[in-house]
């Protein structure tokens, strides 16, 4: 009778080495990429925490800054109130400065035969009453206004002679230029700004 053989596999199982590696793989490499997650979120977490203090810091300092300008806005009313009232102010003295000039150049074109009873500045028009002796000193006073660089244009609008004064009897109207300090003004502030001589005045 034949002796039975007995076969030895020297091979190690395949199967049995895969399944040792992935519980070693997972047991080392598993729980490093476990950990790593965690401490992504853990810092996703605090990230996230330190915005929300941001976020609430900068809503605090938007209201004090919003309490801040509120308490500004009436002073900032004030501020731009005074700022309007000196450019009137400098502007009406600028424009009154420009005005008194324009009567003492047109006192200083009347010839010395010209008597002016009434002088009234008004903010466009200057209206002259005036005693004349003779028409030539008439015709060189109006040519006198005419090429005065405040007045842009002359209108006679009465001529009257009267021989028992042996006088002319004369009222011009001027339009004053435009000046680059003129402002709106009320019909009350306009009148304030009309010079007026007395009729009894003489002035030569």
């Amino acid at each position: 009778m034949p002796t039975k053989l007995h076969s030895i596999n020297l091979l190690k199982n395949k199967d049995v080495d895969f399944l040792n590696e992935f519980i070693k793989w997972t047991l080392t490499i598993g729980r490093l990429v476990v950990i790593i997650t965690e401490l992504i979120a853990l810092s996703a977490f605090i990230y996230r925490f330190s915005l929300d203090r941001r976020l609430i810091d900068l809503r605090s300092e938007i209201k004090q800054k919003q309490t801040i300008v509120v308490a500004q806005r009436s002073n900032e009313a004030k501020y731009r109130d005074l700022q309007d009232r000196i450019s009137i102010a400098s502007n009406l003295s600028n424009l009154s400065q420009e005005r008194h000039k324009i009567l003492t150049d047109i006192l200083n074109l009347t010839p010395v035969d010209i008597t002016l009873n009434n002088l009234v500045l008004g903010k466009d028009t200057i209206n002259i009453d005036a005693n004349v002796s003779t028409v030539p000193s008439l015709a060189l006073f109006i040519n006198s206004l005419k090429n005065y660089q405040g007045i842009e244009a002359i209108s006679i609008d009465n001529i009257e002679n009267r021989q028992q004064t042996n006088f002319i009897i004369v009222n011009v109207t001027a339009t004053v230029k435009k000046s680059q300090f003129d402002i709106e003004e009320s019909p009350q502030e306009e009148n304030l700004t009309q010079t007026e001589l007395p009729p009894a005045e003489v002035i030569q």
